[in-house]
C-alpha cells in the first residue's frame, strides 16, 4: 500500500529556505581564546600585537548544525505519516457510506478506525459529514458535524443481512457531496452497478472505495441430513486457501455435539464437511457453525424441518416373511431409510403394534392396507395425531372392504380398476399437485401410471383436501389437518400392484414431504399462515441474542432486514429457523474493475503516525552532539573522555527514541539474581496442582472427600481401597489406590466417582466449592453421599444430625428429583443382579435421580440418557468395604452376616461400573442375556 506524508502546519516548511543563510553565518568561527594567568603590567607590555585571521568551521560540524536546524523545522511542521491515500479534496460535504453488514463483522474495528480517519480529514477541512450505514435502507442522508458523525459511527454495528445498495442507489440522486468514500464489505450484489453509478454522479470530487482482501468471508450454504449425520456445505466469496475449516454442530446450550472439517480445493469457493451424529444427538442440534468465523453467514440454524423423524411401519398383509420384495413395507423402508429412522413394532397384534409405536415417541405412523381399526385404537391414534403426529395410510384390499374415521375424506367401497379387459378406461398418469399441499414444489412425475384406485365420495371439502390428482381429476393423495397433526391417504397401495409410483423417484420425495409434516408446521406457514413471534435472533457476528423491540413476527416468506433478521421464530421447542443464506446460495466478491475512476484501497489497522515526537527527540540528540563537538574543539576534555561521554549520550538518545526504559534491564537482572527467598507462592501452588493432576489422571482412581476427621477419613480410604481391590479381582477395571480430595481447592473432574462421607458437624462448603461440585455433577461426575446413619435415613421419620449436615451441603446445588432405586433401574443389573444396596447396615434405600420415563414390561432394564449425578445412602458403604493393612475387614457389619458384606461389595461394584460405563445395560443387545438370567 502506498504511503503519503502530510503536515499539520505546512507553512513552517518555508523556513527550510533559510538554511543557506545559516550556512553562511556558520562557515567561519573566531579562534579559540587563550587562557593565561594574570601577570604584572610589565609582562603585558611585552605581549606581541598581531592580527589573526579566523579559522574555518569543520565541514562535519557545519553538516551537524544544518541537519539540526532542518530537523527542528520539519518537526514544527507537524508531519504525519498516513497509511491511506492522501486526504480527499472537495468543498461540499464528505459522504461516507459504511457497509455495516455481516461481511464486515470479522474486522469491524478496523472499518470503524478507517471511517474515523475520514471524519478527521473532513474536520480538518471544515466540512460537514454525511454518514450512513448501508444495512439500513432508510438511514438518513443528512449533513452532520464531525462530532455528531463520530457518535453515529460508534452506534453502528454489523447487522445480519446484506447491504441495501438498491435502496441507496435510488436515494443518492438527491445528494451533492464534495467527496465520497465507500467502506464496502467486499461482497457483490445485483445492485452494485446502479449503486456505483449513483455514488459517482452524486459526488463532485474524488470517490474512494475500501474493500477487504477477497476470500475472507466463509458462510454455510446448506446443512442436509445424511445417513451418518449431516453434510454441511460451505461457501466463500473467493478461494480462501487450503486451510481446513472446522465445522461444529451445537446443541441449545452451546455444547459441541460433533465436529468435521472442510477443505477448499484450489480455485474452488465451495467445500463440504461430513459430521457423524447418531439420530438422537442430531435431533438435539440447534445450529451449525464454522469455528473461527465471526459472521452471521457462518451460522446455520436448524429447526424441526431438519430433525430426523422416526417412522413406524405397519402392514395389514402377511407377505413379509414369505416374499419380502413384494411387501409394501419393503418399498416404504427403502424410500424412507436415507432420511428417517424406520421402526417396525415387535407386537404381532395391530392394537399392540400401534400402542408400541405411540409409546416409543414415533413421529409418523404408516399403515399399509390397514382397514377398520378398533375404537380404542382409533381413540389412541386420534390423541396422538392431535399432539402433532402424522398418520399416513395406503389403500389396499382391506381398505376397499371398509374404513374407519381416520381418513382425510370419506371413501367409496370397492376399488376402481383402470385398464384391463373388463375396463373401459386406460391407466391414468398424474396430472397436478395442489398448491395447498406439501407437494407444491415438486415436479409432477411423468413415469407414474395408476391401474387401480380407491375413489372418494364427493364433498365440499374434497377439492381443498386433494393434494395430488390423476389426469381424469380423481384424487390420488388427500390430506386433512387434525389438531397439531395430519391424516394423509394415498389412494393406491404402497407396492407396485396398483401403480408404478413405488418405482419412481418421486415416491421418495413425496414420502419425505409427508414425513416433514410432523414438524411444528413452521415450514408450511404461507401468506395466510400463522404469525410466529421472534424467539432468538442472530446478530452480525453470528451470536443468538434476544430480539429487539423493532423485530416483528413473520408469516410466510421472510425478507431479511431490521424487522425480520435471521433467527428462530416461534416458541421454545416449536420454532422456525430463518437463515441468512438460502440453500445453495453462494457468496461473490466485489469486482474492482467495475468502479472506473475510483481510488481503491484495502483496509488496514495502522492509523496515522505522528512524527513530531521522534523528530524532536532526534533534534535533542543532535544538540547534545553539537555541544560535545564544541568542547572537543576547545580542548576542554581529553579525546578518550569525550568519546566515552558521547557514546553514553548516544545510547541515552537511542533509548529515548525507542521508548525502552533503562531501568528494565536492571530490575530484570535484580530479579533473576534473587535467591530461594524470592520464590513465588503462586508458582508453588501451581506445582502442587500439577502434581495432583498427574497423579489423578495417569491411572483410574476412586476418590473420597476429606472431612478433616481422621477416623472418618481413614475408614473412607480403607473402604475405597477394599472396593478397588474387589473391582480388580472381579471386573476388567483395575483402579489404583484411592485419593482424598478437598472440594475447596482440588479439581474433581479426574474422578468418575467421589465418595462423600457426611459427618454430623460438617460445615456447608463455600460458594466457590458448591459451584465446583455443581459443575462436576453436571459434566458427568457422580458423588455418593453417605450419611452413615441408617436409623435416620431419608425414608425414616426422624432427622439426624448427619442428615441435617447433608441438607446444608446440598443447599445451593442444582439437585434433580430423587427416588429410591426402582426394581428395573440399570443400577440393579449393571454387573450383579441386586434388589438392595446394604453396607455396614441395611434398610436404607439408595436414592438416585428420578427417571422421567416409565418402564416397559418387555424390557428388563429402564433406559435413560445419562448416569445419575448424585447417589445418597445411609448404610455406611465404606465401612463395609474397609480393609485393614493385613487383609482383614476393618469394621463389622450389623448384623454380623458375611453375606451382607458380600452384597455390600456387589453394590459397590455395580455403583462403580455404573458411573464408568453408564446405562449400557439398558441397550437392546443385552436384553436376551438379561431375560435369561432373570428366568423370563
Amino acid at each position: 500500500m502506498m504511503t503519503a506524508l502530510g503536515f499539520g502546519a505546512p507553512l513552517v516548511l518555508w523556513a527550510l529556505l533559510l538554511l543557506p543563510v545559516l550556512w553562511w553565518l556558520m562557515r567561519s568561527t573566531p579562534p579559540r581564546p587563550r587562557d593565561i594567568t594574570f601577570a604584572p603590567t610589565r609582562l603585558l607590555m611585552t605581549l606581541a600585537k598581531r592580527e589573526e585571521t579566523p579559522s574555518r568551521t569543520p565541514w562535519w560540524l557545519m553538516l551537524l548544525r544544518l541537519t539540526l536546524a532542518a530537523v527542528v523545522i520539519i518537526a514544527l511542521a507537524q508531519p504525519v505519516l498516513r497509511p491511506d491515500a492522501a486526504p480527499a479534496a472537495g468543498d461540499g460535504p464528505a459522504l461516507i457510506l459504511v457497509d455495516n453488514t455481516y461481511g464486515a463483522a470479522a474486522d469491524w474495528q478496523i472499518r470503524q478506525d478507517t471511517a474515523l480517519r475520514l471524519i478527521d480529514e473532513a474536520e480538518a477541512a471544515n466540512r460537514t459529514v454525511i454518514l450512513a450505514g448501508t444495512a439500513d435502507a432508510a438511514a438518513p442522508l443528512t449533513g452532520r458535524s464531525p462530532a455528531e458523525a463520530r457518535d453515529l459511527l460508534r452506534s453502528l454495528e454489523p447487522e445480519p443481512w446484506p447491504a441495501a445498495r438498491a435502496a441507496f442507489a435510488a436515494r443518492l440522486g438527491d445528494i451533492a457531496a464534495g467527496s465520497a468514500a465507500w467502506l464496502s464489505d467486499g461482497l457483490a450484489t445485483d445492485a452494485d452497478a446502479d449503486f456505483w453509478t449513483a455514488l459517482d454522479t452524486s459526488t463532485d470530487g474524488p470517490v474512494r472505495v475500501f474493500s477487504p482482501e477477497p476470500g475472507q468471508i466463509v458462510g454455510i450454504a446448506g446443512a442436509a441430513p445424511s445417513a451418518d449425520g449431516m453434510e454441511v456445505t460451505l461457501t466463500a466469496d473467493a478461494y480462501p486457501g487450503t486451510l481446513p475449516r472446522t465445522v461444529r454442530a451445537l446443541d441449545p446450550r452451546g455444547f459441541v455435539l460433533a465436529e468435521g472439517t472442510a477443505t477448499f480445493a484450489p480455485g474452488d469457493t465451495t467445500a463440504t464437511a461430513d459430521l457423524t451424529l447418531p439420530t438422537e444427538l442430531r435431533n438435539d442440534a440447534l445450529r451449525v457453525t464454522v469455528a473461527g468465523e465471526r459472521s452471521a453467514a457462518a451460522v446455520r440454524l436448524l429447526d424441526e424441518r431438519f430433525r430426523r423423524r422416526t417412522v413406524g411401519l405397519i402392514s395389514g398383509g402377511a407377505l413379509e416373511q414369505e416374499q419380502p420384495l413384494l411387501s409394501p413395507l419393503h418399498y416404504l423402508s427403502a424410500a424412507l431409510a436415507p432420511s428417517s429412522d424406520v421402526r417396525e413394532p415387535t407386537a404381532l397384534d395391530l392394537p399392540g403394534a400401534i400402542a408400541e409405536l405411540i409409546d416409543a415417541g414415533t413421529s409418523v405412523i404408516i399403515l399399509a392396507d390397514v382397514g377398520t381399526l378398533l375404537p380404542d385404537t382409533q381413540d389412541a391414534l386420534a390423541r396422538w395425531i392431535n399432539a402433532g403426529g402424522v398418520l399416513l395410510r395406503f389403500a389396499g384390499p382391506r381398505t376397499s372392504d371398509g374404513t374407519d374415521d381416520l381418513f382425510p375424506v370419506p371413501l367409496r367401497a370397492g376399488a376402481r380398476t383402470l385398464g384391463g379387459t373388463l375396463s373401459w378406461s386406460d391407466p391414468q398418469p398424474l396430472s397436478d399437485f395442489s398448491d395447498n399441499g406439501p407437494f407444491a414444489d415438486l415436479a409432477v412425475p411423468s413415469d407414474v401410471t395408476v391401474t387401480r384406485q380407491l375413489l372418494a365420495e364427493p364433498s365440499l371439502a374434497l377439492t381443498e383436501r386433494t393434494w395430488a390428482s390423476l389426469a381424469d381429476g380423481t384424487p390420488f393423495v388427500t390430506g386433512r389437518n387434525v389438531g397439531g397433526g395430519w391424516i394423509v391417504f394415498f389412494h393406491v397401495t404402497a407396492d407396485t400392484s396398483w401403480s408404478s409410483l413405488p418405482l419412481s423417484g418421486s415416491f421418495v420425495e413425496m414420502l419425505r414431504h409427508v414425513v416433514q409434516l410432523s414438524s411444528a408446521s413452521a415450514d408450511r406457514s404461507g401468506e395466510d399462515g400463522p404469525s410466529l413471534p421472534p424467539y432468538r435472533v442472530l446478530d452480525g457476528t453470528g451470536r443468538l441474542v434476544a430480539p429487539g423491540p423493532n423485530v416483528q413476527p413473520v408469516a410466510g416468506e421472510a425478507v431479511l432486514g431490521p424487522r425480520t433478521p435471521p433467527g428462530l421464530y416461534g416458541a421454545d421447542g416449536a420454532f422456525r429457523a430463518i437463515n441468512l443464506l438460502d440453500d445453495g446460495e453462494t457468496l461473490a466478491s466485489l469486482n474492482p474493475d467495475a468502479f472506473v475512476g475510483a481510488s481503491l484501497s484495502r483496509y488496514t489497522s495502522d492509523g496515522p503516525t505522528e512524527l513530531k515526537g521522534p523528530l524532536m527527540t532526534l533534534a535533542a540528540a543532535l544538540l547534545l552532539a553539537d555541544a560535545l563537538a564544541i568542547l572537543l574543539l576547545m580542548g576542554s576534555f581529553r579525546r578518550r573522555v569525550v568519546a566515552s561521554l558521547a557514546a553514553g549520550l548516544l545510547v541515552t538518545a537511542g533509548l529515548a527514541v525507542t521508548g525502552a526504559p533503562p531501568a528494565a534491564a536492571q530490575s530484570s537482572g535484580a530479579q533473576s539474581s534473587g535467591g530461594p527467598e524470592a520464590a513465588d507462592p503462586a508458582a508453588v501452588t501451581r506445582s502442587a496442582d500439577i502434581a495432583f493432576a498427574m497423579r489423578a489422571s495417569l491411572q483410574t482412581r476412586l476418590a473420597f472427600v476429606s472431612t478433616g476427621n481422621a477416623d472418618v477419613d481413614r475408614v473412607s480410604e480403607a473402604g475405597l481401597t477394599g472396593l478397588s481391590q474387589a473391582l480388580t479381582a472381579r471386573t476388567a477395571v483395575e483402579p489404583s489406590e484411592p485419593m482424598s480430595v478437598n472440594v475447596e481447592t482440588d479439581e474433581l473432574a479426574f474422578f468418575p466417582l467421589i465418595y462423600w462421607p457426611v459427618t454430623a458437624d460438617a460445615p456447608r462448603p463455600s460458594d466457590a466449592a458448591i459451584a465446583r461440585v455443581d459443575a462436576y455433577m453436571k459434566n458427568g461426575g457422580t458423588i455418593l453421599f453417605d450419611t452413615r446413619d441408617q436409623a435416620g435415613s431419608l425414608s425414616g421419620s426422624t432427622t439426624t444430625a448427619a442428615t441435617m449436615a447433608l441438607r446444608r451441603i446440598l443447599d445451593g446445588l442444582d439437585i434433580p428429583p430423587l427416588e429410591p432405586v426402582p426394581e428395573d433401574h440399570v443400577l440393579t443389573k449393571t454387573f450383579y443382579l441386586l434388589d438392595a444396596f446394604p453396607g455396614r447396615w441395611s434398610g436404607s434405600p439408595l436414592w438416585v435421580e428420578a427417571s422421567l420415563g416409565e418402564s416397559r414390561g418387555d424390557r428388563p432394564a429402564r433406559a435413560g440418557d445419562g448416569v445419575s449425578p448424585i447417589i445418597i445412602t445411609a448404610n455406611d458403604l465404606a465401612g463395609a468395604w474397609a480393609v485393614s493393612p493385613n487383609g482383614g475387614f476393618l469394621l463389622p457389619t450389623s448384623p454380623a452376616d458375611p453375606y451382607q458384606r458380600e452384597l455390600a461389595y456387589r453394590a459397590g461394584v455395580n455403583i462403580a461400573i455404573y458411573t464408568m460405563t453408564g446405562n449400557y445395560k439398558a441397550d437392546q443387545v443385552h436384553i436376551p442375556a438379561l431375560l435369561e438370567r432373570l428366568g423370563q
